[in-house]
């Protein structure tokens, strides 16, 4: 390389091309020995979580690529010996050049050998904020291996790998010898002091062209005392996002499993492709295999997982939940899939599939949370059981279009297969129309269901059919199976509805303030419906088939009519509202099944409705008025008061909620009577800090309390609590014979920035018992989180009488290495 200049200062500044020897000082090191820092696991379970203490790292404006960029080098000295072709900086030696700087107190550029040699206090701080230490640094062979002498780095995100010495060869292979990793900032009172956790391993090497970091003969200290030890260790590298390898193990113990350890591996066969296989070794059962298959396409992405066992003890569940328990066999496995495509940027579609040994397999085995939420906004939301569906889902601007067929699995002791309907299909549609209609509104809903089943559904309602067993499956005796002592929750046979609403409405607004929305409606129905004779169901409904059709049409108007008072210590407005609708009686009440629209609670919330039936299969007839009052007080400084009292009295007609369909709905709703239960909810809002609801329900005729809700929220600046009461009346026509009340409450406490505890229980009053208990304490720093958790509640899988299960959960997260978990749960019976 020829030499830059002729002249020879002894000191001061002096500014170079861009092909200047000692610009490969900060190129060679940004590509070598800073490419390594805090490897990342294939599926890092720290990455959900906020960590707290990390100081930001300090932003850096991008410098373009130019080409004809200048370094500028600052020495006390710089001495160029033409003879040897050395260059040599000395004294307080500073580079920069585009973003990044080089200090150290000597600088040697030999141009014969072509190594670079930077000495004593050598720092190199990178454009995206990595930071280099050393005493000695020395590159040879165009820069690309060589090694430094003490030294730390320290990347953007707050990880730091330190050795006494570093080499690099081959020019993608760094090895630090006697290393140390940390994510952990170092005490600011004695940056000597150990980390709260480091991974120290006799070689530490990064292999960039395979992008993985190794451990050889590695432990993982807490404060300076080992408490992990591994001869070798591996994890990839922060420059992928997904790489091959084994995750995080989860260790656990349970009554029927015994001590269990879980192992995943997970193998990334493409960018868009991956395998994760899962043993789970139990001392009371065997091994569990699992294995997921996961495929990323243009338009969407599906997934295969299949789960199976060879139980060692089988016996084991027979004697935790009795003889006939399912889970009393050699083999238990199942498998699922999932996935949606799009079709273009309105329409998706997708599916899930199901199939298992037997409904428990998923609880006994803890898979069972994998079917319990979706985030997906398009796919229904499984609470209760398995689900195998297909559907066609599409979203417009002022329309909507759902469509799919199902098959329901019931995952818990109380279902019975038979009972569980095969819907096929249920398709749902709804449009609002663009262009006004005579100055209005006009909009469209839909609804089509098809559905078999293959065995009636009863549930008791008495007494006597709950003590002597009157309304199970294998009841016959058809005259106990009978509306004084069962309901209908599931007709067998075959149903098919197609429904249709259109409505139309406008509001008008008067000189005075008075609003009018004036609206009519037009619903018909189609239904037929060929229903089994099994025993009892003759009794609710007619056997055989059955061929009906329904009109209900509807007009009426709502009326709203504010005051307005302002005063100086705030505003109020008193509301007075009053609803009519004139429609004919309801007609085939009890004729056709009623599948979806079994809830109704009358309160606050539907008092307005025109019709507050939950479902298709229902509608509301005869002419009604529903009329209240609501109250709204804003103080200036007090918060906000917001109240609202009124009732729903029936003035023709025939009263759809006064009939027995055979389900129940609506006769103990409040709104069975001439003149409805009144309702009324009461909040007040003083400030952020406070909320609070009330919601009730008064007996018409002796205002006796038939429901109650009190809710209670408070949010401080590290308190939050909330709390809910509730009160209930008997319901006997479906089954709730006596008063309920119980109390939920819930908090969150944090305590300082690192330390939290949550808690949370409900108790039932009638029982007089706590039913659910929730506490747990957690602390997270800027690169370690540990949390401790409790859970007591009732479990029904397995038994047909409850059983308290209590699970204790200890996880522990180190950051950019993993979260690691240990549990286990026991079963009790509890005393009731």
């Amino acid at each position: 390389m020829a030499a830059c200049v002729a002249a020879r200062p002894r000191s001061g500044r002096a500014r170079f091309r861009h092909d200047a020897a000692i610009v490969f000082v900060v190129l060679t090191l940004a590509a070598s020995f800073v490419a390594c820092t805090a490897p990342a696991l294939a599926q890092d379970a720290t990455m959900g979580q906020t960590w707290v203490g990390i100081p930001k790292p300090v932003k850096r404006s991008p410098t373009p690529d130019d080409p004809n960029a200048q370094m500028l080098v600052q020495a006390d000295a710089i001495d160029y010996d033409y003879t040897n072709e050395r260059v040599a900086a000395t004294g307080r030696v500073q580079m920069y050049y585009k973003g990044s700087s080089v200090e150290a107190d000597k600088v040697i550029y030999d141009q014969k050998t072509k190594r670079l040699r930077a000495e004593g206090n050598v720092i190199i701080v990178q454009a995206d904020g990595q930071i280099i230490h050393g005493q000695v640094l020395d590159l040879n062979d165009d820069y690309r291996d060589g090694f430094v002498d003490s030294l730390r780095l320290e990347a953007p995100d707050r990880t730091r790998f330190a050795a006494p010495r570093a080499e690099r060869s081959k020019g993608d292979t760094t090895v630090f010898q006697s290393g140390t990793y940390t994510a952990c900032e170092p005490c600011k009172d004695d940056p000597a002091k150990p980390p709260k956790w480091q991974v120290k391993a006799e070689r530490i090497i990064h292999d960039e062209a395979e992008q993985m970091i190794y451990f050889e003969n590695m432990r993982i200290e807490a404060f300076g005392v080992p408490f992990f030890w591994s001869p070798f260790f591996s994890a990839p590298d922060p420059t992928v996002k997904r790489k091959s390898g084994f995750l995080i193990p989860v260790a656990g113990y349970s009554t029927t499993l015994g001590a269990n350890l879980t192992t995943p591996y997970y193998w990334a066969l493409s960018p868009y492709y991956d395998v994760t296989v899962t043993p789970t070794f139990s001392s009371a059962q065997g091994v569990l295999l699992q294995g997921e298959f996961r495929h990323r396409l243009d338009n969407g992405s599906y997934s295969i997982h299949v789960a199976g066992i060879d139980q060692l003890n089988p016996g084991a569940f027979a004697t935790e939940f009795g003889p006939s328990y399912p889970g009393n066999t050699s083999f238990r496995g199942g498998i699922d899939s999932t996935g949606q495509f799009a079709l273009n940027d309105k329409w998706v579609w997708g599916y899930d599939a199901l199939l298992l040994s037997d409904k428990f397999f998923l609880q006994d085995y803890g898979l069972y949370g994998r079917y319990l939420t979706s985030a997906n906004t398009f796919r229904n939301q499984v609470t209760e059981g398995g689900v195998s569906q297909i559907y066609l889902t599409g979203r417009g601007d002022q329309s909507y279009f759902d469509g799919r067929v199902q098959y329901f699995y019931g995952l818990s002791a109380a279902d019975t297969q038979s009972q569980l309907p095969i819907v096929a299909p249920v398709i749902d549609y709804s449009k609002v129309f663009g262009q006004p209609i005579l100055g209005g509104e006009l909009s469209l809903k839909s609804n089509l269901t098809s559905l078999t089943r293959e065995s009636a559904e009863f549930d008791a309602i008495s007494n006597n059919a709950i003590n002597n067993n009157l309304c199970l499956p294998t009841t016959a005796d058809a005259a106990a199976t009978a509306p004084a002592n069962c309901v209908l929750r599931g007709v067998p046979g075959e149903y098919t509805r197609a429904s249709a609403e259109l409505t139309w409405k406008r509001t008008f607004i008067d000189q005075i303030g008075q609003t009018i929305t004036p609206f009519v409606s037009l619903r018909g129905d189609a239904a037929q419906a060929s229903i089994a004779n099994e025993p009892g169901v003759a009794n609710f409904i007619p056997t055989g088939n059955t061929e009906a059709g329904r009109v209900m049409p509807a007009i009426g108007f709502d009326y709203r009519y504010p005051f307005i008072n302002v005063s100086s210590w705030g505003t109020q407005i008193i509301e007075p509202i009053a609803q009519l609708i004139v429609r004919p009686n309801e007609t085939n009440i009890g004729k056709l099944p009623n599948e979806d629209a079994q809830s109704l609670i009358f309160d606050d919330s539907n008092l307005f409705r025109v019709d507050k039936f939950s479902g298709w299969d229902r509608v509301e007839g005869g002419t009604r008025v529903n009329y209240g009052a609501q109250y709204t007080a804003q103080f200036n400084q007090g918060g906000t008061v917001n109240a609202l009292f009124g009732q729903s009295y029936q003035l023709f007609g025939q009263n759809s909620f006064a009939i027995n369909d055979g389900t129940g709905v609506g006769l103990d709703s409040g709104l069975a009577t001439r003149l409805s239960d009144y309702v009324a909810r009461v909040s007040y809002q003083p400030d952020k800090t406070y909320m609070f609801t009330s919601r009730f329900r008064f007996d018409e005729e002796t205002l006796a309390v038939q429901r109650a809700e009190l809710e209670a929220r408070a949010g401080f600046d590290r308190l939050t609590v909330t709390m809910l009461y509730g009160n209930y009346a008997a319901e006997p026509d479906i089954g709730f014979l006596t008063r309920h009340d119980g109390l939920l409450g819930s908090a969150t406490f944090k305590i300082n920035q690192n330390w939290s505890a949550i808690g949370s229980t409900r108790y039932e009053f009638y029982s007089n018992q706590i039913d659910e208990l929730r506490t747990g304490i957690g602390y997270i720093d800027d690169c370690f989180a540990i949390s401790m958790n409790y859970i007591k509640d009732f479990a029904y899988s397995g038994t047909s009488a409850p059983v308290v299960n209590n699970t204790f959960m200890l996880q522990f997260s180190l950051r950019t290495l993993g979260t690691f978990s240990q549990g286990f749960s026991t079963v009790t019976t509890p005393n009731l």
